[in-house]
């Protein structure tokens, strides 16, 4: 891919001390600063799995301990449905 993109002064004057620093062309400055820019604004892994749990929050139904407490409420169910026989 190519790039043509006109910067002010500023930015050429940054790019240009960080190639006298640095020895690097402008190519590998670009690809430097998209690398640096892709790892900050990238989401981890737990972040994906935060995102997705705000999304969810609240769709669901039952007691909020039933994670937890599952068991005693799937028994307390079928001792209602099979006493009631």
């Amino acid at each position: 891919m190519q790039i043509n993109a006109k910067i002010d002064d500023s930015y050429q004057q940054k790019l240009e001390a960080i190639q006298q620093a640095t020895q690097l062309n402008t190519v590998e400055i670009i690809k430097h600063a998209l690398d640096l820019f892709y790892e900050k604004t990238a989401l981890t892994g737990r972040e994906k799995n935060q995102r997705l749990l705000e999304i969810l929050a609240g769709t669901g139904h039952g007691p909020v301990d039933g994670s937890v407490n599952y068991k005693h409420y799937v028994a307390e169910y079928l001792d209602e449905k099979f006493s009631s026989r």
